[in-house]
């Protein structure tokens, strides 16, 4: 299995896509205005369909490129409800936005909650809910392969932002302590933007959470 890292869109979010050659699929993780552009060629270099687009939270910059993705493949969408309307409804994120993004929205094709067990790429995945950033907001953990997917919740060194609609410091603080920091400290953490991270890295030096 490879992974991709793919920042894109005009605030270079990231998107990650996974590929399995042996297996034919790929699995991508949010999608960025743009996205489409480096994961269609990527998807024919290694011989792959994407089978399934998984968006960590509803923001615009993780979804802009969502109904291009869909238009070019048969993925499944899965997201958790508490974005529903911000994942299927654009008009939602540009009004709090206050301007046009040139997004669509898109249906999502099973919600998933804390605790759910998802399969991708035949490996599992559980999904873990971490509010504080954007009500639904999730992350993906890999455990046999020791990564987890965070979205926005938290970054190198920082946190997402909570002044939007939905957003509480409090709220995340107590999702990164329970349900980011109870991970293996080895565990790699993927991140919306930037660089990665892991767990250990993050209680022992993140100056907005502590363990």
């Amino acid at each position: 299995m490879k992974l991709h890292v793919i920042p894109a869109g005009s605030i270079q979010t990231n998107a990650y896509l996974l590929t399995d050659a042996e297996r034919g699929e790929a699995l991508l993780i949010d999608a960025p205005g743009n996205v489409w552009d480096r994961v269609g060629p990527l998807l024919t270099e290694e011989g792959v369909k994407l089978t399934q687009l998984w968006i960590t939270h509803g923001h615009w910059d993780h979804k802009q490129g969502a109904a291009e993705v869909l238009r070019h493949t048969q993925a499944k969408v899965i997201a958790h409800e508490d974005d529903r309307m911000l994942i299927e409804t654009s008009e939602i994120m540009e009004g709090l936005m206050g301007k046009k993004l040139g997004i669509e929205g898109v249906a999502v094709d099973h919600w998933v909650k804390q605790d759910d067990e998802i399969v991708a790429l035949g490996q599992d995945a559980e999904v873990r809910h971490v509010p504080g950033h954007c009500p639904g907001s999730v992350m993906f953990v890999f455990a046999a392969l020791e990564l987890a997917f965070v979205g926005d919740a938290i970054f190198a060194g920082s946190v997402g932002r909570t002044d939007l609609p939905g957003g509480s410091m409090d709220q995340l603080k107590g999702s990164i302590r329970t349900q980011i920091y109870s991970l293996p400290d080895k565990t790699t953490l993927y991140p919306g933007h930037g660089s990665a991270t892991t767990v250990v890295a993050e209680k022992n030096g993140n100056p907005y959470v502590q363990a």
